[in-house]
Formats: C-alpha cells, sequence, structure tokens
C-alpha cells in the first residue's frame, strides 16, 4: 500500500476496500457494484492481505450458493423446497394485490410471484413498491392444498444497503486529509486511479456525485460513446435508478392517476435517464411538461392535487459531432429529441458536463487502491442532503447582479454539492472556495450561453463575481476560449471563417483571430496561460514558429527520463525537424537527469534518438547534470529566445499510446493537456 491507503485504513477502518475485488469476486453474477462492495464490505474492508484473501473467498461462496442465476433457477427453487428454507440473493419488487388486500413479492431471478409480504416490511422499505431491490432474503417452501395459495413464504428480507454511520465520525475523519488527498480518495471511491486524471478532470467526475447529496439537482451530461457517463447511476448507489429514456412514462415517473400510485421520483434520491440523445426519439409531450415544472417547483400535479418529491434528475446520452462541429453547425444541445430540444426545459438544468472533456474508459484506468464502500459513502451523500452549503461563499465573494435568480439558484445548488463532497466539514481557504464557485458558474454558463443560440428571446449575461474588493472576475467556458469564433454565433447566425489555433487562455490576454493564419507569424514576447483538458494544443503550433531558423538548440528539463517523457522529447525533435530547411543542419542539447533505477535504458533511448536525428540533419548530444540542482525547464535558442515551460514538455494528459489507432496517439491536438504556462523571452544581448 502507499502512504494514501495506508492513510485510509487508518481514519476509515472496516468502511473502506481495495477496489479491483469487485472484479474478482463478480464473475457472471449480474449484479450491482454496491451489492458486490456491500459483500466485500463484511468480509473484506482491512489491509490485511490474509484476511483479504480468505474474505474473497467467503463472499465468492457466499454468491456461488445464495446468488440466482436465472438459468439456475430451478434448480434453486428445488433446493428450496428439498430443504424447506433458503437464503438467496435477489432482486425483488413488491406490489399490492387489491383483490386479496395482501402485498406480494415477485423475484426478478428466481422467477417466483404472490409471495405474501407483511405490511410491516413494506412499510420499512417502501422502494420494494417501486422498481424493486436487491436483497438477501429467507425463502421457505410450504405446499398447501388450496390452488389459490402460493407455496412460498418469505421468512426474512434485508435491502442490501447499509444500516448506520457516524456521521460525526466521518467529518472527523475528513479533517485528517488534505484536499488533494480527499479527492484522490473520492475517485478511488468511484473506481478509477486518480494519477492518470487532472484536478478538473477529478471535480467533473466528482459532479455526477452531486444529484446524490443535493436534493431537485438537475444534471445533463453529453459526450462521446465509452465514458462512463451511466455508470455512476447504475452501480454506485441503492437510492439511485438508471432507466432508459425511452421507456418512462408520466405514470412511471410522475404519478398513475388510476391508482393514485406515485411514481420513481417519490421514492429514490436520484432519477437518471440513460440514452437520452437521439432525435428520432418518440416523446409523449405532456411528459416533458411535467418534467418542466417539477424540475423549476419541486412539484407536479395529480388531478385537483399537487404533489412534491425530492429526486434529482439527471440525463445523459451520446452525441454524434465534435465540440467545433456543433458549435459551427447547431449547439451543444443538437442530439436531444425534438420534445426535449426546449428552451423553457432547458433552463432547468443547473449543470452542462462537457462529456467530451472525459476520456474514454481504459482498463489502466481502474483502480486497485483503496476507496469507500460504495454503500457507506451512499449513505453519507445522502444524509448531506439535509445539509446547506450554498452561502459557504459570500463571506469572499458575490454573484454579478447581471446573473438572474435562475442562474444563481443553479449555481448555488452546485456549489453547494461540491462542498459537501469535497469540504463537508467546512475549513475551505478562500482559494478554494473560488475554485469551486468558478467551476459551478461555468456549468450553468454553459447551459445559458446555448439557450441564447436557441432562443433569441434570452438576452445576454455577463458570467462573473466579485471579490471582497468588488473587482468584477468573469468566467468563461472551455470550449469558448477554444473555438472563439463559433461559440457566440446564433443558430442561422451564417458561416463564419475557420478558427485559428490558439493557446492561451483569456486570463493571458489573447483573443483568436477571425482571419486567415499567417504564413509567417509575427514572434513576440509573452505569457501564455493553458487549462486543464483544452485542446487543439500542439509542439507544432506553440513551439514551431520560435524554433525556426535556430542552429543551435539547448533544452533543458530535468524530467526526461521515462519512456512517456522521452516520447514526448521525440516528438519536440519532429517540431524541430519540421521547421528546419533540408539544406541546414541544426544541434540539439538536452541537459536532464539519469533516472536512479533504470539509467542505461534511458542511454538507450537517446541512442536511438540520436541515429534518427542524424539521418534527418540534427546532431542530438545530451548531458546528466551531476549537481541535482536543475529545477528550471526552458528551451534556448541561438537566435535570441528563450522558452520557459513551468511542466517542461510534459504538458499532455495520459493517453493510449499504445494504441497506433488513436488519433490522440497520432495528433497532439487531438490530446487534452495539462494546466501549464509558458513564456517566450527574447534575448537583449
Amino acid at each position: 500500500m502507499n502512504a494514501l491507503d495506508q492513510k485510509i485504513n487508518t481514519h476509515f477502518p472496516g468502511l473502506v476496500v481495495r477496489k479491483d475485488l469487485v472484479k474478482t469476486v463478480k464473475g457472471n453474477a449480474i449484479v450491482p457494484s454496491y451489492v458486490l462492495e456491500y459483500l466485500l464490505g463484511q468480509y473484506c474492508a482491512t489491509s490485511d492481505e490474509a484476511s483479504i484473501q480468505t474474505g474473497i473467498e467467503t463472499v465468492k461462496e457466499i454468491l456461488r450458493k445464495h446468488y440466482v442465476h436465472r438459468n439456475e433457477a430451478g434448480l434453486v427453487r428445488s433446493n428450496i423446497r428439498e430443504k424447506g428454507r433458503y437464503k438467496v440473493i435477489d432482486k425483488i419488487s413488491v406490489a399490492l394485490n387489491e383483490k386479496t388486500d395482501n402485498y406480494e413479492a415477485e423475484f426478478s431471478s428466481l422467477g417466483i410471484k404472490k409471495v405474501l409480504v407483511d405490511s410491516g416490511t413494506v412499510k420499512a422499505h417502501p422502494k420494494l413498491l417501486v422498481s424493486g431491490v436487491w436483497c438477501i432474503a429467507d425463502i421457505e417452501y410450504e405446499f398447501a392444498e388450496d390452488k389459490s395459495a402460493s407455496p412460498w413464504i418469505l421468512s426474512t428480507l434485508k435491502p442490501i444497503q447499509l444500516s448506520h454511520f457516524d456521521f460525526d465520525a466521518y467529518l472527523e475523519a475528513r479533517k485528517q486529509f488534505t484536499i488533494d488527498e480527499w479527492i484522490d480518495l473520492l475517485v478511488q471511491s468511484v473506481g478509477f486511479n486518480p494519477e492518470l486524471f487532472g484536478k478538473r478532470s477529478k471535480l467533473t467526475q466528482l459532479v455526477r456525485l452531486i444529484p446524490f447529496c443535493e436534493r431537485n439537482y438537475n444534471l445533463i451530461e453529453l459526450g462521446p460513446k465509452g465514458t462512463g457517463k451511466s455508470h455512476i447511476y447504475s452501480e454506485f448507489s441503492p437510492h439511485g435508478i438508471l432507466i432508459s429514456g425511452g421507456e418512462v412514462t408520466v405514470p412511471k415517473l410522475f404519478v398513475n392517476n388510476a391508482s393514485g400510485k406515485i411514481g420513481l421520483v417519490g421514492y429514490w434520491d436520484v432519477v437518471a435517464f440513460d440514452e437520452f440523445a437521439g432525435k428520432k426519439k418518440r416523446v409523449d409531450k405532456a411528459l416533458v411538461d411535467i418534467m418542466k415544472n417539477y424540475m423549476a417547483n419541486k412539484s407536479f400535479s395529480r388531478g385537483v392535487e399537487t404533489l412534491g418529491a425530492e429526486a434529482s434528475m439527471v440525463f445523459v446520452g451520446n452525441t454524434q459531432h465534435t465540440v467545433p462541429y456543433m458549435l459551427k453547425h447547431s449547439d451543444l444541445f443538437d442530439e436531444l429529441p425534438d420534445k426535449f430540444y426546449d428552451s423553457a426545459f432547458l433552463d432547468r438544468i443547473h449543470f452542462y458536463i462537457p462529456g467530451w472533456e472525459i476520456d474514454i474508459i481504459r482498463g489502466e484506468m481502474f483502480s486497485d487502491a483503496y476507496g469507500f464502500v460504495v454503500d457507506y459513502l451512499a449513505e453519507i451523500l445522502r444524509s448531506l442532503r439535509n445539509h446547506d452549503y450554498s452561502d459557504r461563499y459570500k463571506e469572499h465573494f458575490s454573484l454579478s447582479s447581471d446573473i438572474s435568480t435562475r442562474d444563481r439558484d443553479a449555481i448555488n445548488k452546485t456549489f453547494s454539492g461540491l462542498m459537501k463532497i469535497l469540504y463537508p466539514q467546512d475549513g475551505a481557504t478562500k482559494e478554494e472556495i473560488e475554485e469551486l464557485l468558478k467551476f459551478s458558474i461555468e456549468g450553468r454558463k454553459r447551459v445559458k450561453d446555448q439557450l441564447m443560440r436557441i432562443d433569441t428571446t434570452y438576452g445576454s449575461v455577463q458570467f462573473s463575481y466579485l471579490d471582497a474588493s468588488g473587482k468584477a472576475k468573469p468566467v468563461t467556458t472551455l470550449e469558448e476560449r477554444e473555438y472563439s469564433n463559433y461559440y457566440h454565433k446564433t443558430v442561422g447566425g451564417g458561416e463564419e471563417e475557420e478558427p485559428e489555433y490558439v493557446g492561451a487562455s483569456e486570463e493571458a490576454g489573447t483573443a483568436a483571430s477571425s482571419g486567415p493564419v499567417p504564413p509567417e507569424p509575427v514572434l513576440k514576447e509573452q505569457h501564455l496561460t493553458f487549462q486543464e483538458n483544452q485542446k487543439g494544443i500542439s509542439f507544432d503550433a506553440l513551439l514551431g514558429p520560435y524554433l525556426r531558423g535556430a542552429k543551435r538548440i539547448t533544452v533543458t528539463d530535468p524530467y526526461i527520463r521515462l519512456f512517456y517523457q522521452v516520447r514526448n522529447f521525440m516528438e519536440l525533435l519532429e517540431t524541430i525537424v519540421k521547421n528546419k530547411a533540408p539544406e541546414e543542419e541544426v544541434a540539439l542539447r538536452l541537459i536532464t537527469t539519469e533516472d536512479e533505477f533504470k539509467g542505461p535504458q534511458q542511454n538507450d533511448h537517446f541512442e536511438k534518438i540520436k541515429d534518427s536525428a542524424g539521418a534527418v540533419g540534427v546532431d542530438f548530444t545530451w548531458e546528466f547534470d551531476r549537481s541535482g540542482t536543475i529545477h528550471a525547464r526552458h528551451i534556448v535558442t541561438d537566435h535570441g529566445w528563450k522558452i520557459s515551460l513551468d511542466r517542461g514538455l510534459d504538458i499532455f494528459q495520459h493517453y493510449d499510446m499504445n494504441d497506433a489507432f488513436t488519433i490522440a496517439n497520432r495528433l497532439q491536438q487531438y490530446r487534452s493537456c495539462k494546466a501549464f504556462e509558458v513564456t517566450f523571452i527574447k534575448s537583449r544581448a
């Protein structure tokens, strides 16, 4: 275990589990992760390897004996008959039989129906009445001559979820972690390796948890396939339900007027709509209208009666086009069904997760470290629904008066949710609060900016916040900075020029040119700032113009050791080759440090680069700094430019460099970058 894993086990004993164990025990059991982690939490919530192995075998044995596979249901029913009593793990739903005035259970995989359930059990676990609950149950068999009587008897029933927890102990334990450690713990709890995500990407993952801890929170996430959009809502919590966007009806979601039975919003904390996108999907307009009212007012009408509920709404779907294509030809809501492509409906959404910023899930992204047993975290998040953290920024900041009440409510709910997740114990610094406030504003701004493209009756809004001195700080979305030429056009606003590559953020004081890219860019001293997950960045565009014409180039970077770092250097060499005349030669020198453990392999990589570079007119040499004092990372040319890189060449986030068929592997501009800064300085000599 690393230091963080040890700390997690110290402060949350018995409440954490190694995340790779779920795959180990799952086998072919078609059960949600929280069911498996519930069992693992009973037997494997420890850091002792021997106990873990014993616990794994115990859980496997429990699943082997008691989980009901549909194709083995007949055998299990026979076991119940022969033994008289048997324990099963199955998804159980209950319905009221009005003819007999009895509650009757149906076992999904076991295939038995009309099992009598006492009213006390139903009152204790009302979710049994809606869509079913995973349970551990004892079933008895008693044959009766009466053909109308079911031989199956429900002896005991225990929903698979945490029975109790100590919230105060949770807050005290949280105080023992730095914010970076806490974020990594939460990311590991969701199942991902935090080392492969930047800070912004981690926050984006955690926004998916807000519907579980914030009442009536409306979230949408649209992006490419395979980014794990629906995973949390189907696998993470027993308090959320994932349904297909095409299957929902007014009675199922809200209320059945004929029976008076309340729908999903009355029983679940989160109702998530999977596969929500798709222009040709048929949608009931009455459903859209009642959803609009519910999302705005937390209530819905049943004839003459108005009912309220607290379920958060989540909409996830796949996009078919790239972001610049959508911004040029339509908008970021373009994939939605026509009935939902309604400005009044979309205005109810509190946050738009930019799914295109999230990497397609790869095997290496899953964690084998420790995280909360998800059921424990689910209960914590549920208890936080009773708290309100939306005012925690008001001591330091205020929202611009230009922001409407609906926009303000959306920002406050997102901010409150993030504070609950990250700082439930309070104690956030002014800088940490500001980071979450900006992130919350950006998510709502993404919604409102698209609404202004769709419906011209929406007026322009300046999304900004003010510090204590009254200074306004504007907030922009990442795609607004990347594709500023297209971002602010309205639908049907005509064609525009292709956007020029722009590296810097607005904070650096640069903007995209609407004209064609000049063949020979004017070089100038400047400082550029780049945001995490920004794309469109390459060594060719960023550094190439400043390296053109140089005969001697010196690169100083202490971190050209590991394979991916050496590969970054090789890509810089490619840029140098592209920017030199074929008849010219360039001397390229690298000053770095030798890897303590893999020095021979490092030298071997450099030898191969030297041989390759020599064939195209680049004389590559290198030296290892033995003093251990080099920290600055920069590139110096003999024609007067010094390029200071705060991250050196390590500006790109992890991508699958072993897959030759991934575009990001071949073209830098399609990779997400890390947050970094670069300064171009002209020598005065």
